[in-house]
């Protein structure tokens, strides 16, 4: 079943033009096949639709009864985005154009029920009351982060992904980058929503694309041809000189920027307005471009209270941050409650290694799992009985150190959007590329997110909607106690 599905993804994303068309083809597909039975059929083993059935029509029930008590209890009770495991992956690769309908008029319901509960009456439920019920329901739901890989020349296919999530209302507001992701992390989280709709319009991309076609190709060129100069330029031309603090204000937008330590003893780092909000933006980009042996490493700077910029952590440099942190999960999961992750891997490394099958049957699943496993254990147990000998070597030990990273880490989300080699030809993956290759890869990027579209949809709607409300809620508070502040002024006048 996942080879039909896989087919008609492909086939019909070859005739796409824009997600419309996708979307249109898609449902055509699915009711030229039957699929749209199935989606309209609530019975399916894949997840309790009993448990989502039952909670629907309460929810319903009391929004329809005007019982605003009733309904903030039962919304207590829980919301999370995998209830009754309608978050299964396996879910959205039977019909190409989406899951059962049941999940998404369940997502739709409670997103319905939390604006009810907001604009109700401050009298019949308080302001203090609502806002306590949605921070808790945004803690317990938790977000959903963007990672964008390194990968060199194919990091052109992170503009593709982006370009389709914006167009579409879903960009992630935590965002992380390493090495090529950087560029474009650093890209959207310095632009607000208007300029970024703009920069991403067909016409203004490629003329950027025509601007830039030699940034990349620049940073990974074979040593002794890099123009670092030319380079510092170039990322000074795209991306503002912002620190992560500046950043955030402006756009709204966690931005996240992995960077690993020359030293192999030293930690790798992921900077942002959080853990190093005076950091400037284009000196973290710089050291997570920085390929050893290609690219000097990178001093960082930061803003001080004078708004000078000077070194940070002077005493260090810093290198490629997909060396040791391609997708830092685990670090975004600590900062920001992210729990749902969406991937666009370009990792040249990695990319043969990544597989996304839901369908896949269940024992070969397995012992897939049991090898990586197996493979990360071996790569662990000779780098530590090599260890005693990076004294002696220093060279070794950074590159032992780099391999067992790279091998060490963890590579899926939930949400897989994988490029491949077949826009290009390989020997080009480290020298410049044609403005036709550029663009065929940016015009990828789009089009592996297009299949993926509906089920972000779904998975980030409810955190989307809480975040919404909470940010109107919190302005009105602020409004409020400014009220207040004035009044009690007024009457010491």
């Amino acid at each position: 079943m996942f080879g039909s599905y896989q087919s008609a993804v492909e086939k019909i994303s070859k005739q796409a033009e824009s997600y419309n068309e996708w979307i249109s083809l898609a449902i055509a597909h699915d009711k030229e096949k039957g699929l749209d039975e199935w989606r309209e059929s609530n019975h399916s083993n894949l997840y309790d639709y009993q448990e989502i059935e039952t909670r629907l029509k309460k929810l319903r029930t009391l929004k329809a009864k005007g019982d605003e008590h009733g309904l903030l209890f039962t919304l207590n009770e829980g919301i999370h985005g995998n209830m009754g495991g309608m978050g299964n992956p396996k879910l959205y690769h039977k019909a190409v154009s989406g899951t059962k309908l049941l999940v998404a008029e369940y997502v739709e319901a409670v997103a319905d029920c939390l604006w009810y509960i907001a604009e109700v009456d401050n009298e019949i439920i308080s302001l203090e009351e609502k806002l306590d019920f949605l921070h808790r329901a945004s803690h317990c739901f938790g977000r959903t982060a963007l990672m964008l890989s390194g990968g060199g020349q194919l990091g052109n296919f992170h503009m593709g992904v982006l370009k389709s999530l914006i167009e579409n209302d879903l960009l992630p507001n935590v965002i992380s980058g390493s090495s090529a992701g950087s560029i474009f992390t650093a890209l959207v989280g310095t632009k607000s929503k208007d300029e970024l709709k703009e920069f991403f319009r067909p016409e203004n991309l490629m003329v950027e694309v025509e601007k830039e076609k030699g940034l990349l190709s620049g940073i990974v060129r074979k040593r002794g041809t890099v123009k670092i100069d030319q380079v510092i330029e170039t990322i000074n031309r795209i991306i503002p000189d912002l620190s992560f603090q500046e950043a955030y204000e402006l756009t709204g937008i966690n931005i996240n920027i992995s960077v690993a330590p020359r030293e192999s003893l030293q930690k790798s780092r992921l900077l942002n307005a959080i853990a190093s909000p005076n950091v400037m933006i284009r000196s973290a980009v710089l050291a997570s471009c920085a390929i050893p042996g290609v690219f000097p490493a990178v001093t960082l700077l930061a803003q001080d209270k004078d708004g000078r910029q000077v070194p940070y952590l002077n005493s260090r440099k810093w290198v490629d941050g997909s060396m040791s942190n391609d997708l830092p999960a685990k670090r975004l999961s600590r900062l920001y409650g992210a729990n749902h992750f969406i991937v666009s891997m370009t990792n040249p490394v990695v990319l043969p290694f990544f597989k996304d099958k839901p369908n896949e049957i269940e024992w070969v699943g397995a012992v897939k799992r049991f090898s990586t496993s197996l493979i990360k254990e071996t790569s662990q147990f000779n780098y530590s009985l090599a260890k005693p000998f990076f004294k002696r070597w220093p060279k070794l030990a950074l590159t032992a150190n780099s391999i067992n990273s790279v091998v060490q880490q963890n590579y899926l989300g939930d949400i897989n959007i994988r490029a491949d080699f077949s826009s290009i030809d390989p020997r080009h993956l480290l020298s410049a590329l044609t403005y036709e290759e550029i663009s065929s890869l940016i015009r990828k990027g789009e089009k592996e997110t297009w299949p993926k579209l509906e089920q972000i949809r779904i998975a980030t709607q409810i955190a989307r909607i809480l975040d919404h409300i909470l940010s109107d809620f919190e302005h009105e508070e602020l409004e409020l106690a400014s009220q207040a502040l004035r009044e009690r002024k007024r009457r010491k006048v």
